[in-house]
């Protein structure tokens, strides 16, 4: 009875030490992922800075050439 005992827990032991094994790797995964996802997103955010930047400036060369236009007053009807 001991040795059946015995037998079970280095079974449960090993079965332990093989999830652990499998949750470390899944956890380096991860991390690697998290850590790419990151550089990701710091990278979109700096596009969409610059994207926002050359919108406004977009739309400031525009109204500039809309105060000086003066057929930009004329009713679309003409």
């Amino acid at each position: 009875m001991a040795e059946q005992h015995e037998s079970e827990l280095q079974t449960r032991v090993a079965d332990l030490e093989s999830r652990l094994a499998f949750q470390d790797d899944t956890i380096e995964t991860l991390n690697q992922l998290v850590t790419v996802q990151s550089e990701q997103l710091q990278l979109m955010q700096h596009k969409l800075q610059l994207l926002g930047q050359r919108l406004q400036q977009l739309q400031e060369r525009s109204d500039d050439n809309d105060n000086n236009d003066p057929t930009a007053d004329v009713p679309p009807h003409y």
